[in-house]
């Protein structure tokens, strides 16, 4: 009887770790897609700043060129 009262805590905190586990590897999950979305936005933003610096430097070594 004490072995299957023993067997049975062990299975329910088993069980409650599964869940926890479940719910802690969802919210990664979710956590990741969301970091993925700012690396993509950032990347974008990053090569729009380097394309404007780009852009001004050519317009800076035209004119002084011009002189």
């Amino acid at each position: 009887m004490i072995d299957n009262d023993n067997f049975e805590q062990n299975l329910d905190r088993l069980i409650e770790l599964c869940q926890r586990l479940k719910r802690d590897n969802q919210a990664l999950r979710n956590r990741e897609v969301g970091l993925l979305g700012e690396r993509s936005q950032l990347m974008k933003k990053n090569e729009m700043a380097k394309q404007k610096v780009e852009t001004m430097i050519n317009r800076l070594q035209a004119l002084s060129a011009e002189q």
